[in-house]
């Protein structure tokens, strides 16, 4: 399996959450996206906390410089 891409995690939970307020809404799928759209949240914003350290880093050693 291919790991994602921030930008292909982001555009799912963008369908995810856009499904909650379409007219394909329906409570028998609800819990299910719901928490579909936790779990994808939850993996974006630890790509955006790695990220940030690994921006951290680089500022820091081109300061060094």
């Amino acid at each position: 399996m291919t790991k994602k891409s921030l930008n292909e995690k982001i555009a799912e939970l963008d369908t995810l959450t856009n499904w909650f307020y379409g007219e394909e809404f329906s409570l028998d799928q609800a819990t299910e996206k719901y928490k579909a759209a936790v779990t994808l949240a939850k993996e974006i914003e630890e790509d955006l906390k790695n990220l940030k350290n690994e921006i951290t880093i680089i500022d820091k050693d081109f300061k060094e410089e």
